[in-house]
């Protein structure tokens, strides 16, 4: 168990490289039709019917004030992830633009995130920075990434 907490699946959202422990990641599936859910936030791209379950879908690039994704059929995926919210363990998809590898992160190449001046909407969602040769990975907290809380309708008040 050790050795796969230090094991992350890294992907590509626009041009950052991201990651997420392999240990959250339950599959990667190829991009298929999302049933858009009506006045949900941009970002909040719907639901699949996955195996009989239904599964919500966001777009991290969109969740991040990125832009939208170009969807292609060769590289555009969905990484199911499951994850404990509000205590309930919960089925999840996040729409990335191409996933790279599994990597072998370890203790001595993670920093803390960088701070700035005022926080960041997008540093809310990262947990630390992977360091691997000349790559920068940033290390998503995808519990947080999937938390309802800031999830408004467009156009209804907090």
């Amino acid at each position: 168990m050790a050795v796969e907490e230090n094991k992350y699946l890294t992907f590509l959202s626009g041009k950052e490289t991201y990651g997420m422990s392999i240990l959250k990641v339950k599959s990667i599936i190829s991009m298929m039709p999302i049933t858009p859910v009506p006045k949900m936030p941009d970002y909040f791209k719907g639901i699949i019917n996955l195996r009989s379950k239904i599964v919500p879908i966001i777009d991290l690039k969109t969740k991040f004030g990125l832009g939208s994704s170009d969807y292609t059929a060769s590289r555009t995926c969905i990484i199911i992830v499951e994850i404990m919210i509000g205590g309930v363990l919960r089925t999840n998809g996040l729409v990335v633009d191409e996933v790279s590898e599994v990597l072998d992160i370890t203790e001595g190449y993670i920093e803390p995130v960088p701070t700035y001046g005022e926080a960041s909407a997008e540093k809310e969602f990262i947990s630390n920075i992977g360091k691997i040769k000349d790559k920068i990975i940033m290390l998503l907290d995808v519990e947080r990434l999937f938390a309802v809380e800031d999830a408004h309708p467009q156009g209804a008040e907090a």
